[in-house]
């Protein structure tokens, strides 16, 4: 039953690979005694064999096995005693070569000495003189043969056998369907050695998976030590993220390098299969369960709608991208300055649907455009009239900014006036500013200029009426994003270190890049214009944990003073110009629930429309004669917090 199996999954080309592969790791595995038993019994099989041979080419015919019995002893008492007194029994066959085959000659050339003479001068009965000469020739090319079948057979073997001793040793966390698959893929690549697996599930414990044993959680520490473990993968997708957390906090103490499988949302969206692995799982740096809005909420605000995206290529817009095509509005709108960025989020968009062998129901537009530039956004938006607006184009790096004070106005104040205005004007239904925390009493132009753009938005809302509902979003840190410490941290740990950390004690808010995208898009359906909105992201983690984190789930370990062989050194560079030591999220310190639970609101002042007015004037005065310290004076006298 089981051969008809292996015939049914298996070509004959592969059985037989198979098949000489597990004889041979059999006879690898045997004691030496055995080993040097079936040596013996096939060279006497290669003792009768010869002598066979040699009775049909002096006789023309097949001799019966009594005419044998003679010439075959005759043959083994003498051939056994010379191989095993010249070494041809010490020598290893897996390493047989040409030094093997000289020997093997020595070793006959003295067995033809004694054997031809006895059977040619002694005449043995029925036995052919001729014999003599011919059977010691066929025993020649039986031995060496034999010896080097046995390398070929046995040096594959014995190479993949070290081989997979060498392989870095990994445990999967998690018996389940994921898990499985994850260990056939592991088997497949034969990169990683995979020595057991890890299971929460108290059912499937101390059972087994091809071979593999399940544990209890409690064996991990055992199993770690005992086998060397270098690797852990979580094949955890349905898991929660608390959970992951207990599991990578118990893998701390260790130097393992933690991967994981994606999540059961990436695994759905089917943009990636359960083979992928990631090096890195950004959510794990997340000290909180991420929050999720329900995608049917969104809908009111999307579905066949003309919707239109700002800054559509970068790290929060093109999330917002995305999120928005799952929703199908009837057009989307893809404004970018950047011309790679922009073709690269219109081609994943694309992508996205024509890998599901599907048409896009979205009608997706990309427009190279800076939102500078207030007659082309005009064009754009009279000609598609959207519904709705998100604005995430901005110029955010802290210290580019500092070093490109009217760039920065211009693009971050002024392109935000020029799109609220016309949305405004054309009557656009929601508008929804991306922001930051870093607008709370900024200490650098970036967080002051955001902060203006958040009072423009106030002011004309004030003054709209309500057709047009402006609000914004205040983020704390995104997690991977272009500005984000994440990647500047990865690419440093793969350098070998140092990790550079302004000070011991910064701290900073952190949010994951779809929060963030889901938390602009429900601001559009529960905002009626004016709030500032931001997630409740729990307490601010200190970057230099980040940092170590980081560094423990990839693998090694921190170098410092308690432990000069560690792998990744940090190094604290100091504050630059205009960071924080703790950032805020409310600039009054009291926040209102939303409908959402974990989502707030603050109502915070800003300037009468007139004197906005007058601040926008002297702005652009202050650009047009080139004057960077006059325009930060105007910030200055404008933005509660921020002075020059």
């Amino acid at each position: 039953m089981r051969l008809l199996t292996l015939l049914s999954g298996h070509k004959y080309g592969n059985l037989i690979s198979d098949l000489f592969a597990s004889s041979a790791e059999l006879m690898i595995d045997f004691p030496k005694g055995v080993k040097l038993g079936v040596v013996f019994f096939i060279d006497v099989l290669l003792c009768v064999s010869a002598t066979w041979i040699a009775y049909y080419l002096r006789l023309d015919e097949f001799v019966t096995a009594d005419r044998l019995v003679t010439p075959v002893l005759l043959s083994v008492c003498i051939a056994i005693p010379i191989f095993l007194f010249s070494g041809l029994y010490r020598m290893v066959f897996r390493y047989s070569d040409w030094f093997t085959v000289r020997a093997v000659a020595l070793a006959l050339a003295i067995y033809s000495m004694i054997f031809a003479p006895v059977v040619m001068i002694y005449k043995l009965d029925d036995v052919p003189r001729t014999l003599g000469l011919l059977q010691p020739f066929f025993l020649f090319f039986g031995v060496v043969g034999s010896r080097l079948v046995a390398r070929m057979w046995l040096v594959g073997s014995y190479k993949s056998r070290l081989d997979y001793a060498k392989r870095p040793r990994a445990l999967i966390y998690g018996a389940g369907s994921a898990g499985r698959q994850l260990l056939s893929a592991l088997r497949t690549s034969a990169q990683l050695s995979v020595v057991g697996l890890i299971d929460d599930d108290p059912s499937k414990c101390n059972r087994s998976i091809d071979g593999l044993k399940i544990y209890e959680p409690t064996a991990l520490r055992e199993l770690i030590v005992k086998h060397c473990i270098s690797h852990v993968f979580l094949a955890i997708p349905s898991v929660s993220r608390t959970r992951r957390h207990q599991i990578i906090n118990d893998l701390a103490p260790y130097r393992v390098t933690v991967r994981s499988l994606p999540s059961l949302v990436e695994l759905a969206d089917g943009t990636v299969t359960v083979s992928h692995v990631k090096a890195l799982d950004i959510e794990d740096l997340l000290e909180r369960e991420p929050i999720e809005i329900a995608p049917h909420i969104l809908e009111e605000t999307i579905r066949d709608q003309v919707i239109l995206v700002t800054g559509a290529g970068g790290s929060i817009g093109s999330e917002l991208c995305r999120q928005i095509v799952d929703i199908e509005p009837r057009i989307l709108i893809l404004v970018e300055l950047s011309e790679y960025a922009l073709y690269s989020i219109n081609a994943e968009l694309q992508q996205r649907y024509t890998l599901q062998k599907a048409k896009i129901p979205t009608k997706v537009i990309p427009i190279l455009c800076s939102v500078q530039d207030r007659e082309s956004l005009q064009r754009v938006i009279s000609r598609w009239k959207p519904e709705s607006i998100y604005h995430a184009a901005a110029f955010k790096h802290v210290p580019l900014v500092e070093s490109n004070v009217i760039e920065a106005f211009k693009n971050n104040v002024l392109g935000t006036f020029n799109l609220a205005e016309l949305s405004i004007e054309y009557q656009v239904q929601n508008f929804v500013l991306v922001s930051t925390d870093k607008a709370v009493r900024p200490t650098n132009v970036m967080g002051a200029t955001k902060r203006l753009a958040e009072m423009t938005l106030q002011a004309l809302n004030a003054e709209n009426g309500g057709k047009t509902r402006l609000s914004m979003v205040r983020f704390g840190n995104v997690l991977a994003s272009s500005g984000s410490v994440i990647p500047k941290f990865i690419d440093q740990i793969s350098a070998g270190g140092p990790i550079t950390v302004t000070h011991p004690d910064v701290t900073r808010y952190f949010m994951t890049i779809r929060e963030a995208a889901q938390l602009v898009l429900h601001a559009a359906v529960i905002a009626k214009g004016g709030e500032v909105f931001l997630l409740d992201m729990g307490d601010p983690i200190k970057i230099v944990d980040l940092a170590r984190r980081m560094i423990r789930l990839s693998g090694l370990s921190e170098r410092d003073t308690d432990n000069l062989d560690g792998d990744i050194q940090i190094q604290y560079t100091g504050l630059r110009p205009g960071e924080k030591l703790h950032e805020e999220l409310l600039i009054e310190n009291e926040s209102v629930r939303t409908v959402h639970p974990k989502i707030m609101k603050g109502d915070e002042s800003w300037l009468a429309l007139s004197d906005l007015y007058a601040v926008i004037s002297d702005a652009q005065r202050c650009i047009r004669i080139d004057d960077v310290k006059g325009l930060e004076g105007v910030l200055a006298s404008a933005v509660e917090g921020f002075s020059r």
